[in-house]
């Protein structure tokens, strides 16, 4: 593999927790998959705080940040079955990569955390060997 970007973003959880009654906040940031998702989830500051870390860590490991091509709804962060967190990869992302780094055959590979006052996410962005 080889590495077309990478990206971390860490944020205080305190800020979120300060938005996430705001409907307008969460319709522009989290995408509707997010959304629904997080009605289903108890602790929801850990929640969206994780995904809003993992969205600005992605942008920064486009090398774009937040754009007119992009927007932090465009970007949504889903689960497997087992929990492990990665960027659904839909068409606007797959074209977005490919304006960027000229190639769809990518892997994005993203990490999660979070403690009780923060939560951090890292992101790289691999072309895969063909």
């Amino acid at each position: 593999m080889i590495t077309l970007g990478i990206g971390v973003d860490i944020i205080k959880n305190s800020r979120i927790k300060k938005s996430i009654n705001n409907k307008k906040f969460l319709l522009r940031i989290f995408s509707n998959h997010e959304i629904k998702k997080s009605e289903k989830i108890k602790n929801k500051i850990s929640f969206f705080s994780k995904r809003f870390a993992a969205k600005e860590a992605f942008s920064k490991a486009l090398g774009t940040g937040f754009r007119k091509d992009l927007n932090f709804n465009d970007i949504s962060v889903v689960n497997d079955k087992y929990g492990k967190p990665s960027i659904e990869m839909n068409k606007k992302i797959i074209n977005l990569i490919n304006k960027r780094f000229k190639t769809k055959n990518v892997s994005i590979f993203l990490s999660i955390s979070d403690e009780k006052k923060h939560s951090i996410a890292f992101v790289v962005i691999g072309k895969k060997w063909v």
